[in-house]
């Protein structure tokens, strides 16, 4: 959704790199840059003004003006601000001190209210609550079905007494939800209520009775991130007649400005607490501002990335994996493991979106956007049409067997020879990992080592030339001329540092992902 606004502020940050010292014409012209970024982004006038004003001020002073890299402090500051103006810190859910915690959601007709319902359902079930959705949307044709089969899906209970379809008191069946969750020890309560496509009195007076009638800890205002600037309309519309507590923005895949993101927390000064980014009922987290922050500017975003992980690797499987890599220099890493690595990260969502939390992957953003995730499905159908043996020991598939893989698969032989050729790429990359040698140089991936052919005769013939005297003190004294240029050069962590990388300790999430023994 932020590809737009993501490009032109990447644009527009180049511009300033390389520069030792901004001007106040520099970061004039740079804060016009952003305005007119995130206005095309459909961000609300009122949000822009804020936004650029507090850029101006703090680029303008000593922060800047004193700083060895101008350019990147500009960025810092623009991050910064960025996660100011979508509500600084994470929002947590308040909950109730004596159960259930009710949970009422408001907003539009169109906008997910009855999807989401089930999304946050099943995310607090898999926090080991017990919700309950609540059928309180007794207008729209089919919404008290609806609910039933996303609350069948999500695996998770739900309270709907009345038929709907215009038949039932929505404010009565709220009332009554709260006995049936106290009676069937539900410690949350979800209640989804009508909307409207516009609004009205009825609708708002409808929402207000709910709420006087079940008096919810938590209102929360369901808003579909690609209407844009309407968003801002509603929500301040919603804010004046129910007063909701926080933000869940749905649909925030789709491929609109996204403006109603960074304009619905500074416009209301309510924070938005969930986001949903995808059709499936697993596609739903809390919302972080600094991750969206650092992924709008291209950052990435680790912590999310690893959080998506550690909900679908088992540890003991990871264990297993690693045992296997660091043992006989992975020979015991079969094709079967690789395909179980394959299923296991697809589990986690699509693959494009992965990688796009990954930093620095914006840069080959249109590579990343090419890839299909049904290759996942192609792959396990080519191994599924090998024996056991071919899989256990992929070296013994000749021409003749290729051929017959690839008629069992529906694929062309080139596929087969290019999986079996990936397979024994990906082994040697993970056992080197799993072995503590780190990643070796992967040949046409920026950043990544190798370099084809070319780049290896190069410097080989680097190497080649430099030649060590043989007097003794004219060798001497080159190495000691080196060292000392090492030295005034610092280390890998930057000019002047003192660190080296056995200084440095892993975040505890990544250890997670470590073989045991190997934390650090």
């Amino acid at each position: 959704m932020f590809d737009t606004l993501s490009d032109r502020l990447a644009a527009t940050f180049k511009n300033l790199r390389g520069k030792g010292r901004l001007s106040e014409a520099d970061i004039d012209a740079t804060a016009r840059e952003i305005r007119i970024a995130l206005l095309e982004a459909d961000v609300a006038l009122p949000a822009v003004r804020a936004f650029i004003k507090q850029v101006k001020e703090r680029a303008l002073g000593a922060e800047v003006s004193k700083a060895l890299n101008p350019a990147q402090q500009v960025i810092k500051i623009v991050n910064e601000e960025l996660i100011s103006i979508l509500g600084g810190e994470t929002r947590r859910l308040r909950y109730a001190k004596n159960p259930p915690t009710v949970i009422m959601l408001a907003g539009l007709q169109g906008a997910g209210k009855t999807t989401l319902a089930g999304k946050l359902g099943k995310w607090l079930r898999d926090q080991k609550h017990t919700p309950l959705l609540v059928a309180a949307d007794l207008q729209r044709p089919n919404a008290v079905n609806q609910l039933q089969v996303v609350g069948e899906r999500a695996g998770v209970a739900v309270f709907a007494p009345e038929p709907g379809n215009g038949v039932g008191d929505p404010v009565q069946v709220a009332k009554d939800s709260i006995e049936f969750a106290k009676t069937k020890m539900h410690d949350i309560v979800i209640v989804d209520t009508a909307g409207r496509l516009g609004i009205d009195a009825e609708l708002m007076q409808q929402a207000a009775d709910i709420r006087a009638a079940v008096d919810p800890d938590e209102v929360l205002f369901v808003v579909d991130a690609m209407i844009g600037q309407d968003a801002v309309t509603t929500a301040q519309a919603f804010l004046e007649g129910v007063d909701f507590t926080g933000v869940v923005l749905s649909k925030l895949d789709g491929d609109a400005r996204g403006g109603a993101a960074l304009s619905v927390a500074h416009v209301t000064g309510r924070q938005i607490m969930f986001a949903s980014n995808g059709e499936k009922l697993e596609d739903f987290d809390a919302f972080h501002p600094d991750r969206m922050a650092s992924r709008i500017l291209g950052m990435g975003d680790m912590l999310s990335l690893i959080e998506q992980a550690e909900r679908t690797f088992s540890q003991e499987e990871a264990e297993k994996v690693a045992g296997k890599l660091r043992s006989s220099g992975g020979k015991d890493f079969t094709l079967d493991d690789f395909l179980a690595q394959l299923e296991q990260v697809s589990k986690m969502g699509s693959i494009s979106k992965l990688l796009g939390m990954l930093p620095g992957m914006a840069q080959i953003k249109d590579q990343i956007n090419q890839i299909d995730d049904k290759d996942v499905a192609r792959v396990g159908a080519i191994i599924k049409s090998m024996t056991r043996v071919e899989r256990e020991d992929p070296k013994v598939i000749n021409g003749s067997r290729r051929a017959r893989i690839a008629k069992g698969s529906g694929v062309s032989v080139s596929e087969v020879n290019n999986l079996v050729e990936r397979f024994f790429e990906a082994r040697k990359m993970m056992s080197a990992m799993a072995g503590g040698k780190g990643m070796p140089g992967m040949p046409g991936i920026p950043g990544m080592g190798g370099g084809g052919p070319a780049k290896k005769a190069k410097q080989k013939k680097q190497a080649k030339g430099k030649r060590r005297s043989g007097n003794p003190l004219k060798r001497a004294a080159e190495e000691q001329a080196a060292a000392e240029r090492r030295e005034s050069a610092g280390s890998a962590f930057g000019p002047g540092a003192t660190q080296s990388p056995s200084d440095f300790e892993l975040p505890d999430e990544f250890k997670n992902f470590l073989p045991p023994g190997e934390e650090k």
